[in-house]
């Protein structure tokens, strides 16, 4: 088919190998829906012209003007949001466009660790503790670190979905700033204790995920 027009079974093998073997057609009904959601995105992007370089740009500049809008945690929530679609929707884009190539996942991925900062140093400035958002942030790396390194040492398939994937973290973000500026609406100082206890929920989830990847790849490798 035409660049810009696979249909969404052709989309779903190319997506497929690029993220380890996991077959999006088989997963939970949010994630499939989303993934179709940036089918159709990428699609029209692909068939407008605009390159995959520019989504994941353009992803980046909505994630770097989170903590921008700390002091209004609702909108730093939506551009979260903002930011999660153009992720998903950039290697849609080179998917559906046929340009996938290492250098571009290589952005990505680099793209989407500034962005995690980011939501994080936003997270710090409505109120939790720097320490605890350290912490995340390092758990949260150090799950992308090691599946990085399995994959160096021979490992070709995703191994295990854990509790912390990417899509996790999107949701962990977008949800906590929105209850902050929720929870400013009744009263002023709530907010920080909030984003503190959303902060605790990243890093319990972050360091389960963590022992996941490890036990999975333990046995895998052994």
């Amino acid at each position: 088919m035409g660049r810009g027009r696979l249909s969404w079974n052709e989309y779903a093998v190319g997506w497929a190998r690029l993220h380890g073997g996991f077959d999006p057609r088989k997963a939970g009904p949010l994630v499939r829906g989303w993934l179709r959601v940036s089918y159709v995105i990428g699609s029209g992007l692909a068939r407008i012209g605009i390159p995959p370089s520019g989504v994941t740009l353009g992803g980046l500049v909505l994630c770097v003007s989170v903590p921008l809008l700390a002091d209004r945690p609702a909108l730093a929530a939506v551009f979260v949001l903002l930011a999660a679609m153009a992720d998903s929707a950039d290697g849609a884009t080179a998917v559906v466009s046929g340009r996938a190539t290492r250098l571009g996942y290589l952005y990505d991925s680099l793209a989407d660790r500034l962005g995690e900062a980011a939501w994080l140093v936003a997270f710090w400035l409505v109120g939790a503790p720097g320490l605890l958002v350290v912490i995340a942030g390092g758990l949260s790396w150090l799950h992308e670190y090691v599946r990085a390194r399995v994959t160096a040492a021979g490992m070709h398939d995703i191994g295990v979905v854990t509790v912390g994937e990417r899509p996790t973290r999107v949701s962990v973000a977008f949800v906590g700033l929105l209850l902050a500026g929720a929870a400013e609406l009744v009263q002023d100082d709530l907010p920080a204790g909030t984003i503190t206890v959303v902060t605790a929920v990243w890093v319990l989830l972050a360091l389960v995920a963590l022992l996941q990847l490890l036990a999975a790849f333990h046995r895998a490798l052994r």
